[in-house]
C-alpha cells in the first residue's frame, strides 16, 4: 500500500546503541548461543530470555564453553565371537556396518576371523538423523560380488542413554545376532555401546563421522580427522673452525688452499680459504651456527678440502661428529666453550678399507645454545618467544582458548569437479598446532572445536588459517591443499576474561587481485592466572637473554629461520596424519622476504603516519603564531610565562598532559580484535603488473621485456630513495661544516657569534632569555616577514660534499 510504513531491517544492538552495518571486509560481531556468555544467565530466572538454550549449552560448559553444542549418535563396535561360517571352508571374512537413514559406514575387513576385533567409533550427526531405528550389521565379504548378511542387531534412538563428559565412558555390551526376521540366531554375538553425546566426548577425534567421512573412501579418512601437532624441538648449534695442522695435499707441486665444509642434514657452510695461502697448517676462525631438532639423530659432517679450481673442490679429510659431543649451554654465564682437536680420517671409496695412521688434525669448538629462541615465525608477529632450555623458561601467566565456530560463504574451491569446499581450520600458538575435522562438500560449515594454549607472554600473535582439503579422492597425495584465507590475533589487544565472538573476514591476494573468500567464526577468550607477572613481563627483553649478550646478525637470523622452518615443515609432514607441508610453509610464512612494491608502499605511508602527531602539532603552533585565535595564543602565552617563572612544573605537566590524553582516548579504544587491514596493506587499488611482480617465482620466469620494464620501475625507485637520502647527507654535512674551516669565512662567523651567545648567556637570566625567545616566536604577522630568516639562510649557505662526488 503507497505510504504505508517500510519495516526497519534488523540489527542487533551493540554497547553503545544498534550496530553499523558490517563492511565488507570489516568484522562482524555475534552473539552465539555460547555457555561462556550464557552462563550468568544461568541461576539467575527472568533476565534472558532463551533459559532453554542456556540450560541445552550448560551441559557442555565445563569443557566446551565457546562452542556451540552439538548432538552426535555414537556407535563403538568393539569385536563379536563365535560367527559362523558363510563359505565352503567354514570361513568368514567378518565387517560391521552401521546404518542410520541414508548414512552408511563399515569397518574394516578381517580375514577368516571367527572373533573378530574391531574397536572403531561411528558418530552420526543429529541434525542429520534420518530414521529413528538405528541398525548395526555384521556381514562377510564376497568376493564374488554381493555381501552376505550374517545378523543384525535394531536400536530405537527413542530410548538411547545420554553421556556427558566428565562421566565415565559407557561400558559395551554382548547382543545376540538376529537374523532378517527377527529371530535370534543359535550362533554369534557383537559388543555395542551406543549413546548421544556431544563434540566433547573423547571418542569425537577418532570417530567416523557422517557428516564427513561418508562421501570419502577409505584412504581419505585419516586425512579428514582433527588432530593435534608439536612442532619439534630446535636448538642453534653453534661450529667455530680454528684451524688444522699436518694437512696432507694431494698434489705437492701446487700450493695447497683449504677450505672446511660443515654439514648439518640439508645445511652446508664452508669457510673462506685457510689463511696463509699454501700452509700446511691453515687458520679460519670462522664460526657458524646451524639449526638441530631434538632427538640429535643428525651428525655433524666436517670435510676438509682442497679448492684446485672454481667449483673444484677435493676432500683431504673427513670427522663425523655427534652433536651430543657438543657441550649444551644454557645461558651466557656458564663455563666458556674449549676447542678441542679431532683427528681426520683419510677420504676412501672402499669404507671397509683400513686405513693407516693419518695425523691431520682439525681444531673445532662446538656448542649447543639451549638459551636461545630459535624462531621459525617473523619476529613481527611470533607466538612463541620462550628458550630451548627448560630450566630458563618462565611460568605461565594465563589460558588462550579458541573456539572455531563455523564459516560463512567460502568460494567454490572445486567447482570443476562438481564440488563446493572441503574446509578445514589450521591454528598455531606456540609449540602448538592444532586441526580440525574437515567438513565435505559445503559453504558454510560447522566445526565447533574448541582448543586450549598455554600462554607465557601477552606479546604473542596466534595466526588461524582456513585451508580446502584437496586429498579427498586425489591420487598417492600429490595434491596440493589450497589455502583460503588468513587471521591473526594478538593477545596483548585483548581483555582479559572477556569472550570475543566474530565473523573474522578471509582474504585472498592473487596475482587478479584482492578476493574476499568468506568469512571464519571464532570465539576467542584470553584469561590471565598470574597478574604480577604478566605486568611484570612489559619490562622485560622480549627475547631470552642470549640474543642480547651474544646477538645473532640479522642475515644470520633469515638464514637459521628458513632452516627451522624447513625442519619444521618436514617433520610435522610425516605425522600420520601428516600435516602436510604447504600448510606449514603458509602458517609460517615462508615467502614474507621477498620483495613486493605493495608492502614497500605500505611501509612507507606506515612510516609517514608516524609523523602525523608532529605535523598536527606543527599546524597548531603555526595557528597560535599567526594569531589565528587571538584567545588561544594569549593563554598560550599566559601559560608559557607561568611555566618559566615555575620551571618545576614543566615535566610533571607534561606527564600529567599525558595522561589526561590517555585518559580521554580510553572512551574510543577499540571493541573488537584486530584483523587484516585492506587499506594499511594497500591490496585493494594495487596495480595489477605489482601483484603478477609479488607472485612471480624466484628467479623469476617472465619475459624478458617484463622483467626490463620492472627493472626501470625498481630504478626510478631507487632513484628517488637516492635523492631522499642524497638531501639527508647534505644537511649532515653542511652542521659538520660549521666548525671544519672548508668555508673559513662561515666558521669564522659561527665562532665569533658563538662567543656573544656564550657572553650574552652567561650575564642574562635564562628565564629572561625564554621569555624574549617565546615574544619573537610567537610575534604577531605583522611584524613577520614572508623571506627565510637569518640562520636559515646561513644554514643554506654551507658548503657539502655534494660537488665533490662523481
Amino acid at each position: 500500500m503507497k505510504g504505508a510504513m517500510q519495516p526497519r531491517p534488523f540489527m542487533v544492538p551493540g554497547p553503545g546503541g544498534p550496530m553499523p552495518p558490517p563492511q565488507q571486509f570489516g568484522l562482524v560481531e555475534t552473539r552465539p548461543p555460547l555457555a561462556a556468555v550464557l552462563r550468568p544467565w544461568f541461576n539467575i530466572p527472568g533476565l534472558h530470555p532463551s533459559a532453554a538454550a542456556a540450560s541445552a549449552v550448560g551441559k557442555i560448559a565445563s569443557t566446551y564453553d565457546l562452542v556451540e553444542p552439538m548432538r552426535f549418535l555414537y556407535v563403538h563396535v568393539v569385536k563379536a565371537r563365535d560367527l559362523p561360517g558363510v563359505s565352503a571352508a567354514g570361513t568368514i571374512d567378518p565387517f560391521v556396518e552401521v546404518k542410520l537413514g541414508n548414512f552408511k559406514g563399515t569397518t574394516c575387513v578381517l580375514g577368516a576371523n571367527h572373533n573378530p576385533s574391531w574397536q572403531q567409533v561411528f558418530a552420526f550427526s543429529a541434525t542429520h538423523l534420518q530414521a529413528h531405528v538405528l541398525e548395526v550389521a555384521v556381514k562377510a565379504k564376497d568376493l564374488a560380488g554381493g555381501d552376505d548378511l550374517v545378523g543384525r542387531v535394531g536400536f530405537d534412538l527413542a530410548e538411547m542413554p545420554i553421556r556427558v563428559p566428565p562421566d565415565s565412558p559407557l561400558a559395551p555390551q554382548w547382543y545376540r545376532l538376529e537374523a532378517k526376521r527377527g529371530d535370534k540366531l543359535p550362533r554369534g554375538e557383537i559388543m555395542l555401546s551406543v549413546w548421544l553425546g556431544t563434540q566433547a566426548d573423547e571418542a569425537f577425534s577418532d570417530a567416523w563421522h557422517s557428516d564427513a567421512h561418508a562421501a570419502a573412501g577409505p584412504a581419505a579418512i585419516a586425512s579428514t580427522r582433527g588432530k593435534v601437532y608439536f612442532s619439534p624441538k630446535l636448538v642453534y648449534l653453534r661450529v667455530a673452525t680454528i684451524g688444522a695442522q699436518d694437512l696432507v695435499p694431494l698434489d705437492a707441486s701446487r700450493p695447497m688452499n683449504a677450505v672446511v665444509k660443515l654439514q648439518l642434514a640439508g645445511q652446508v657452510r664452508r669457510t673462506r680459504p685457510g689463511a696463509p695461502l699454501g700452509t700446511l697448517n691453515p687458520i679460519w676462525n670462522e664460526e657458524f651456527m646451524f639449526v638441530a631438532s631434538e632427538p640429535f639423530d643428525e651428525p655433524l659432517f666436517i670435510t676438509v678440502e682442497d679448492r684446485v679450481a672454481p667449483g673444484r673442490d677435493e676432500p683431504l679429510g673427513r670427522i663425523v661428529l655427534p652433536l651430543n659431543a657438543a657441550m649444551p649451554r644454557h645461558d651466557h654465564f656458564g663455563k666458556p666453550v674449549d676447542p678441542r682437536w679431532f683427528s681426520l680420517a683419510r677420504p676412501s671409496d672402499d669404507p671397509d678399507k683400513k686405513e693407516g695412521k693419518f695425523a691431520s688434525k682439525i681444531q673445532i669448538r662446538m656448542s649447543l645454545d639451549f638459551g636461545y629462541h630459535v624462531l621459525d615465525e617473523s619476529t613481527y608477529y611470533s607466538s612463541d618467544l620462550q628458550p630451548s632450555s627448560k630450566h630458563t623458561r618462565k611460568p605461565s601467566i594465563g589460558i588462550l582458548e579458541l573456539g572455531f565456530l563455523g564459516a560463512r560463504n567460502l568460494i567454490p574451491m572445486k567447482g570443476k569437479d562438481g564440488r563446493t569446499t572441503d574446509a578445514y581450520c589450521v591454528a598455531k600458538y606456540g609449540p602448538k598446532w592444532v586441526r580440525t575435522r574437515t567438513i565435505l562438500n559445503t559453504l558454510n560449515p560447522q566445526w565447533n572445536e574448541q582448543y586450549t594454549w598455554e600462554v607465557f607472554d601477552p606479546c604473542t600473535v596466534i595466526t588461524v588459517v582456513v585451508f580446502d582439503n584437496n586429498q579427498i579422492g586425489g591420487k598417492n597425495g600429490d595434491a596440493r591443499d589450497e589455502s583460503i584465507g588468513k587471521v591473526r590475533i594478538r593477545l596483548s589487544t585483548l581483555e582479559t576474561d572477556r569472550v570475543y565472538t566474530h565473523f573474522y573476514p578471509l582474504l585472498a591476494l592473487k596475482p587478479s587481485g584482492l578476493k574476499k573468500t568468506g568469512e571464519l567464526h571464532l570465539a576467542v577468550r584470553f584469561t590471565c592466572t598470574a597478574w604480577v607477572n604478566m605486568i611484570a613481563l612489559y619490562g622485560r627483553p622480549l627475547l631470552p637473554k642470549m640474543h642480547y649478550t651474544q646477538p645473532i646478525s640479522v642475515m644470520q637470523l633469515d638464514y637459521l629461520r628458513h632452516q627451522a622452518m624447513q625442519i619444521v615443515a618436514a617433520r610435522l609432514s610425516r605425522a600420520e596424519p601428516p600435516l602436510r607441508r604447504e600448510v606449514v610453509e603458509y602458517m609460517l610464512d615462508v615467502g614474507s622476504h621477498m620483495f613486493s612494491l605493495r608492502r614497500s608502499k605500505a611501509n612507507f605511508y606506515r612510516i609517514t603516519s608516524l609523523f602525523y602527531g608532529f605535523v598536527a602539532t606543527t599546524k597548531w603552533y603555526d595557528g597560535i603564531r599567526s594569531w589565528r585565535n587571538p584567545i588561544t595564543t594569549v593563554l598560550v602565552h599566559m601559560l608559557f610565562l607561568i611555566l618559566i617563572c615555575y620551571p618545576e612544573l614543566i615535566l610533571p605537566t607534561i606527564f600529567l598532559y599525558m595522561f589526561m590524553i590517555g585518559l580521554w582516548n580510553y572512551r574510543y579504544r577499540p571493541r573488537h580484535p584486530p584483523h587484516m587491514d585492506t587499506k594499511l596493506s594497500h591490496a585493494e587499488l594495487t596495480h595489477p603488473d605489482e601483484l603478477d611482480e609479488e607472485f612471480d617465482t624466484f628467479p623469476t620466469n617472465r619475459p624478458a621485456d617484463i622483467v626490463r620494464m620492472r627493472y626501470d620501475r625498481l630504478r626510478s625507485v631507487g632513484g628517488r630513495v637516492q635523492t631522499v637520502v642524497g638531501d639527508l647527507a647534505t644537511q649532515g654535512e653542511r652542521a659538520h661544516a660549521l666548525l671544519s674551516w672548508r668555508d673559513p669565512r662561515a666558521t669564522a662567523i659561527f665562532i665569533f657569534l658563538s662567543l656573544v651567545v656564550a657572553i650574552v648567556l652567561y650575564v642574562t637570566p635564562f628565564q629572561v632569555l625564554m621569555v624574549i625567545g617565546m615574544l619573537y616566536l610567537l610575534r604577531h604577522p605583522r611584524f613577520r616577514s614572508r623571506m627565510p630568516s637569518v640562520p636559515f639562510n646561513f644554514y643554506r649557505r654551507l658548503p657539502a660534499k655534494s660537488d665533490i662526488l662523481l
